[in-house]
């Protein structure tokens, strides 16, 4: 193996982290110029098929994951249990993704974006996602080796923003007033229609004739997905950290928990307001992780195996329930 491949890099050696981007770019590659490769609406068995294929993906280097750790040859930065930390971290990331849902089928109608041109931006957001959770786990990392008290304020964070989902009414997001839109349609040549699955074309000018570069609303659309995304970063990234600060083990949890929700997408935008009460479970979770922060630090470390089984417990339960509560409740169309 050569020499700079086992250089560490965020407390992992380097063939480490290679390994993973070449999966995630495998994946993107195989998702877009395989599976995508004509534009086409993604139907709810096939999204299905596919999430249940990155779910097992997922799982598999989960699996991993626990394996190296058992056997040594992964260790945490901080001796947290790298499976375990590695699931709880991915069921907490997918189900807070849930809410994104929502958001993004809004964004999407907004834009009038068609259904089989949906998936293409979802996946390119993917790329976007990649950077944006790298930058800011790669930061929070940073913040904590160096400020150790920086934890505390995470878990006060998350046991604040778990109790304001508890008694906070959720609001529809009114995409028309958002200033990032209003702002990038003010100051970008933005076309009034879309050109297929493209984000940039080149039209003339109304006014010279002059041939110039144009954004198309798709790619206003995918700038505001990524901007939603990362703003739902800022519940996630500090949730796991609660768990475990092992760069490698958040940002990996992270990523694979968001791989499948672009294809989980398609069978969750008819149905996601049966997940309505999903909400209350995800605060609980939220709460539950602050709260530990403070236990670890002031009464003893909680076992890891607690915190996953609560964690699973609370958003089981609220799946579950949700389901039932609004099973006789009408199937909404999608768009």
């Amino acid at each position: 193996m050569p020499e700079f491949l086992l250089m560490e890099w965020l407390g992992k050696p380097v063939w480490m982290w290679t390994a993973f981007l070449s999966l995630v770019v495998f994946l993107l590659a195989f998702d877009l110029g395989v599976l995508n490769r004509k534009d086409k609406e993604l139907g709810v068995k096939e999204s299905l098929l596919l999430s249940a294929f990155y779910i097992g993906i997922a799982t598999l280097f989960g699996a991993y994951i626990w394996w190296s750790f058992e056997t040594g040859l992964l260790v945490t930065q901080d001796g947290s249990h790298a499976g375990i930390a590695y699931f709880t971290g991915f069921f907490i990331e997918k189900s807070l993704s849930i809410d994104n849902v929502f958001v993004i089928s809004l964004i999407f109608s907004y834009f009038a974006i068609p259904r089989k041109y949906q998936y293409r931006a979802l996946v390119w957001g993917i790329v976007g996602v990649i950077v944006l959770r790298g930058i800011m786990i790669a930061v929070g990392a940073a913040l904590v080796q160096e400020y150790a008290w920086m934890l505390y304020i995470f878990g006060a964070f998350l046991i604040a923003t778990g109790i304001k989902m508890l008694i906070v009414p959720e609001g529809d997001p009114d995409i028309e007033k958002n200033a990032l839109v209003r702002f990038l349609r003010k100051h970008m040549r933005v076309t009034n229609r879309l050109h297929d699955q493209h984000f940039f074309v080149h039209e003339p000018d109304p006014k010279t004739g002059k041939i110039l570069t144009w954004a198309t609303p798709l790619f206003l659309a995918l700038v505001v997905i990524n901007v939603a995304d990362l703003i739902f970063a800022v519940d996630s990234v500090p949730a796991i950290f609660a768990i475990t600060t092992d760069t490698f083990v958040v940002y990996t949890a992270n990523i694979m928990a968001i791989l499948g929700l672009r294809a989980l997408y398609f069978a969750l935008a008819a149905m996601v307001h049966r997940f309505h009460y999903l909400k209350y479970a995800l605060a609980l979770v939220l709460v539950f992780i602050g709260g530990k922060i403070f236990w670890n630090q002031l009464v003893g470390k909680l076992d890891p195996t607690i915190s996953l089984g609560v964690t699973l417990a609370l958003i089981t339960g609220g799946v579950v329930f949700s389901l039932w509560k609004t099973k006789d409740e009408p199937k909404e169309v999608s768009s």
